[in-house]
């Protein structure tokens, strides 16, 4: 069997359709336009959903109020590329790309990444002429990932991000590489879950884009068994945020018999994923046609009849079964031959119109949006404006009704809890702080609380108490509270309190720390702090204060975790940098704005 090259060439395209091929298929021979112009009732009942966090039940995806959903969208890779950005910023504004997909029909965005825009990097590839992506300027990719999201969640998209490559030179068959380990990738899918916690914009994220061989499933070995992978890593997100759903793509083979990379999903069967969070998973698969490469079955005497039996066996069995919800996270052609169009056509089918069966359907997002993808093109033709009619003209039947926007909310109740007050602390030990607080009220019931220890959340209760474990003794803490509700609405931060642990840290309590700006364009800065142990012996911990002296507000931090509450800012050690041997230096850095801030007096503490 031949499989795809080791990773999709990301490349402009040479040609795209001509009209010689929208002869060759008719818009109306693809999908009748009257499914896609007057959907029956299951659609139009759908329509005003997508609230919340969703959850699953047997092959169904709900939201918070139980109501069904269906993904139906497109990828648009380019953050886990060298541009580290969406591509198509350098001829577009994003608001307008993703304005255009929603009036397309298109109500998901599928977002690749790689790990390297957790190290700070710079997006390249965006223009802002015009007055074009003005309000991206200066920002890194995190931070336009943030932008990209929220406006998606404001007009009633919905987000998956897909960690498509361990960097952004090539795919991996593994989760893991020499260079990305695991702890890396289990470590960066936690930050994503904790920078989007309470954004329900994001629903969700793919853990790995296609493993494949040496990738097995069930195998036990660890090194290479991926269901064991995806359930560390999917407990892992799960500890920070358990609303989330866990999308699980497949292998390349299972038991000798081998599909597209990612697409198998046979093993489930026998050995199905196993979540501390009941129904968050989603099973995924991908599919293509000749243009990506050719497999024994596009030759097969009864194609494309023989198509359903080959996806059956793979992954349709698992929806058909109702053992889960199944996600077509990729699937594409060029539609330059007649087998790939009868493969679509077969494929879309296979999907099940929205028409006749509403959000009873398999879930889907196409390969791809974005035109310079060379094995399969996109919905966007070369110029990043013009619409491929033909190619969307194939998926009109499956789209499905978009989710109401607004503040990343996903529509039906949007009110947040009120903020939680009266946060105090009742006790500490060597190890330990414990804190109580006052219930917040919220119109529709307060369905638990978020405790956070500076910006990383800690806990999350039901009750107005929390006790916080596994702490370094004579070290002060800061926290704050945040109520949430059913639908995923989150209250302000409450005020932060601090909290010293009894004892001493074991180390000295000297030290200082100076300022720099490294970058400023006036609508924000970069600075860089450094932290000096000053005292005669190693710290175990340090914290870093000041107070703006305007209205600065931090937007990133790297190399230490922060809280601000008004104009003052508490910085205190990551988990690999709290040590510092006498007389030696670390130093962490932040994004904030506006620009212009002057040198703020610091203090620092250490322990």
């Amino acid at each position: 069997m031949r499989h795809p090259t080791p990773f999709r060439v990301r490349r402009a395209l040479i040609a795209l359709l001509t009209a010689a091929l929208a002869a060759l298929v008719p818009f109306s021979a693809a999908m009748p336009a009257q499914a896609a112009a007057a959907p029956s009732s299951p659609s139009r009942a759908a329509a005003a959903s997508g609230a919340g966090y969703w959850h699953t039940d047997g092959r169904r995806i709900l939201d918070a109020q139980n109501q069904p959903v269906r993904m139906a969208g497109v990828n648009w890779f380019g953050f886990e590329t060298a541009n580290y950005v969406a591509h198509g910023l350098w001829s577009r504004d994003y608001r307008s790309m993703i304005d255009q997909m929603k009036t397309l029909g298109y109500n998901t965005i599928r977002l690749p990444y790689s790990d390297d825009i957790f190290k700070g990097t710079q997006p390249n590839g965006i223009t802002y002429a015009n007055g074009l992506n003005t309000d991206l300027q200066g920002l890194n990719s995190l931070q336009v990932m943030d932008k990209i999201v929220d406006y998606a969640g404001s007009v009633g998209l919905k987000v998956v991000l897909d960690r498509h490559r361990p960097d952004s030179s090539a795919q991996s068959a593994l989760w893991y590489t020499s260079a990305v380990p695991e702890t890396t990738w289990i470590a960066d899918l936690k930050a994503l879950a904790a920078r989007y916690q309470g954004n329900t914009a994001v629903i969700g994220i793919d853990l790995h884009n296609e493993p494949h061989d040496p990738a097995c499933w069930g195998c036990g070995d660890t090194s290479t068994d991926w269901r064991l992978a995806a359930e560390r890593a999917g407990n892992a997100v799960l500890s920070v945020n358990p609303s989330l759903l866990i999308f699980v793509e497949g292998v390349q083979t299972v038991n000798g018999q081998s599909n597209w990379w990612g697409g198998n999903l046979a093993g489930v069967a026998t050995a199905p994923v196993r979540l501390s969070v009941a129904n968050r998973i989603v099973y995924s698969a991908h599919d293509y046609a000749t243009s990506v490469a050719q497999q024994p079955w596009f030759s097969d005497p009864s194609f494309p009849a023989n198509m359903p039996a080959i996806w059956d066996k793979n992954w349709g069995y698992i929806f058909k079964q109702n053992i889960a919800p199944v996600w077509l996270g990729e699937f594409g052609t060029t539609l330059q031959s007649t087998v790939d169009q009868k493969w679509l056509a077969a494929l879309v089918d296979y999907l099940r119109p929205t028409s006749t069966y509403g959000a009873d359907s398999f879930n889907w997002t196409f390969w791809s949006w974005n035109p310079d993808s060379g094995d399969t093109g996109g919905i966007l033709k070369d110029d990043w404006q013009t619409v491929d009619t033909v190619k969307d003209g194939y998926l009109a039947g499956i789209k499905a009704p978009g989710f109401a926007g607004g503040g990343g909310g996903g529509g039906g109740d949007t009110t947040a809890p009120s903020t939680p007050t009266g946060l105090a602390v009742t006790g500490t030990t060597a190890s330990s702080v414990s804190l109580s607080w006052n219930a917040s009220t919220d119109d529709t019931g307060v369905a638990g609380y978020d405790v956070y220890r500076g910006t990383a959340k800690v806990g999350q209760v039901t009750g107005t108490s929390f006790t916080d474990p596994g702490l370094t003794a004579g070290t002060r803490y800061d926290y704050a509270v945040r109520a949430r509700d059913a639908a995923g609405n989150t209250s302000p931060a409450s005020a932060s309190v601090t909290a010293t642990t009894a004892g001493t840290g074991g180390g000295s309590s000297g030290c200082k720390a100076t300022y720099k700006v490294s970058s400023d364009w006036g609508s924000g800065f970069n600075a860089d702090i450094t932290v000096t142990n000053t005292g005669s012996s190693t710290t175990k911990s340090w914290q870093v204060t000041w107070e703006w002296p305007g209205n600065q507000t931090i937007s990133a931090m790297w190399n230490a975790s922060y809280s601000q509450v008004g104009r003052s800012v508490t910085a205190s050690n990551a988990d690999h940098n709290g040590a510092i041997a006498a007389g030696a230096s670390t130093g962490f850095g932040f994004g904030a704005a506006p620009g212009g801030a002057g040198t703020p007096v610091l203090s620092c503490r250490a322990g």
